[in-house]
């Protein structure tokens, strides 16, 4: 059962957190979450409640008669608990109101940490790793500055998809690389691989 309350309460604070987020009123916020609280809870007792009468027959009338109010004992039981969240939902507005509030500082200190995390990458990471290599693209993808390179694709010898690190436009297929007898290249490059968009296994940057 600790895994449902779990969940609940995190269910319960994120839907107040999205509700104050879209301006609905604390107090409205708690009526909507009592309500369907409330509803769980009469469900449940709706449930409870078809298993009168259903004891098995072998077991004797007096397990029958036993059977029969412990259903009704806890289909009350269920009603109160309906009953007791109903009416405490007024009481609910203020936490609402104080998450709120502890929910608008985690942000800032997670926009503050993002801030500190960018700047340390743009200028210690960045600066230390090799243009037009793999590890480059992805640290301008980070930095959410990779929509200027290629994206062809090709598979390299270890099966493994790697995506050209050049700027969008490079690609000239008679531009050949040095090896090919070319001068400077104009093909697609990935660390230590280069190739066109003719392989089978290329996904050329004007396909995506």
């Amino acid at each position: 059962m600790s895994q449902y309350q779990t969940a609940g309460t995190n269910a319960r604070l994120k839907l107040f957190a999205l509700l104050e987020a879209q301006g609905v009123p604390a107090a409205e916020a708690d009526d909507l979450l009592a309500s369907l609280e409330a509803g769980a809870v009469a469900g449940a007792a709706g449930e409870v409640v078809e298993l009168d009468g259903m004891a098995p027959a072998c077991r004797g009338p007096v397990f029958e008669n036993g059977w029969d109010e412990g259903v009704t004992a806890v289909s009350e039981a269920l009603v109160g608990i309906a009953d007791r969240d109903w009416s405490r939902r007024a009481g609910r507005s203020a936490g609402a109101a104080e998450l709120a509030v502890h929910l608008a500082g985690v942000r800032r200190r997670e926009r503050s940490d993002l801030v500190r995390l960018e700047r340390f990458v743009r200028g210690t990471v960045l600066p230390r790793t090799h243009p037009n290599t793999t590890q480059w693209r992805r640290v301008l993808a980070a930095l959410g500055e990779a929509g200027a390179l290629c994206t062809a694709r090709t598979v390299n010898s270890d099966g493994d998809y790697v995506v050209c690190t050049l700027n969008a436009g490079h690609y000239d297929p008679d531009d050949k690389p040095p090896f090919k007898d070319g001068k400077p290249g104009g093909w697609h490059k990935a660390d230590a691989s280069i190739w066109n968009d003719s392989g089978a296994a290329c996904t050329p940057h004007a396909a995506l």
